[in-house]
């Protein structure tokens, strides 16, 4: 019998889902970090990690795990000799087809079929897919890309507060949060910024988004030029020629109702998940 494996290696984690030629769920693993910024050594003892828990789950002996095919769609794949050093890892599987995490979640999203997701998580970024061909839009990196994400809702929040702070404009409900983090003292919030990641920023975008809730006009602001970014995104997905597009991401769910409904209503739902997507990879065709 042959056994389909799907790995989504990211940033935040590392999820498998082991399935049976019928598509029933086996086996299962989690992890932590495996984006290869990490190194390979420590990429490859996440992953086996991981696999070890699904294989283990399912109870596979050496015989039935090198009966596996697997799809592994793993964050920073693109680097410059990623791929070559995949390759010459061993798993003691069949296949093992590599792809990025966002590829997968592609995958997943469109049941295997052409379309797009727009991720707006941390960051911001489009997958696509039209006719058969894979390609990006956007994601070039913090502070440079990553328009409408939660980084840049959080960069956005610190310059406000940052003004409000020195007069240049007025204080409102989400400046005094943002600055309250820093006792309302600028040195202690350019000496925070000076080491803060795209994931530190990101940490205020649900209080942006509470606030622009609650009618405060400097989040609102914020959100609707955030909101302006995804809806050009929306429009370059379809004008690339993509007939699906589905966004994805943490803050995809708060972002939607700030959106036209024009621009709602092109939306697709996800039809399936990232280890959906990391399965069709492996080989694996649901009937």
């Amino acid at each position: 019998m042959t056994y389909y494996l799907g790995i989504d290696a990211g940033g935040s984690n590392c999820r498998a889902r082991l399935v049976d030629a019928q598509g029933t769920v086996i086996g299962n693993g989690k992890s932590g970090t495996a984006n290869a910024r990490i190194g390979m050594d420590a990429l490859y003892e996440t992953l086996k990690d991981t696999v070890d828990q699904a294989v283990a789950e399912a109870d596979l002996n050496t015989a039935q795990r090198a009966q596996i095919c697997a799809g592994m769609g793993i964050a920073g794949i693109t680097r410059p000799g990623v791929r070559d050093a995949l390759a010459e890892l061993d798993f003691g599987f069949a296949s093992v087809n590599y792809a990025t995490d966002a590829q997968i979640a592609n995958l997943g999203a469109h049941g295997g079929q052409d379309g797009a997701i727009l991720i707006i998580g941390t960051g911001s970024a489009a997958q696509v897919r039209v006719d058969g061909r894979d390609f990006t839009i956007g994601g070039y990196g913090f502070p440079i890309s990553d328009e409408g994400s939660g980084a840049a809702l959080g960069l956005s929040a610190m310059r406000h507060a940052l003004r409000a702070l020195d007069g240049r404009t007025r204080k409102t409900p989400l400046s005094a949060a943002v600055t309250e983090r820093f006792e309302h003292d600028t040195a202690q919030a350019i000496a925070w910024m000076d080491h803060a990641t795209p994931r530190d920023y990101g940490t205020f975008a649900p209080l942006v988004m509470d606030y622009a809730e609650a009618d405060d006009a400097i989040a609102r602001s914020i959100v609707e030029h955030a909101a302006g970014h995804i809806e050009r995104f929306i429009e370059t997905i379809f004008e690339r020629g993509a007939t699906r597009c589905t966004l994805v991401g943490g803050l995809a769910p708060r972002m939607q109702p700030w959106l036209r409904s024009r621009t709602v209503e092109r939306l697709s739902p996800a039809l399936g998940d990232s280890l959906d997507g990391a399965l069709r990879l492996a080989g694996f065709a649901p009937a």
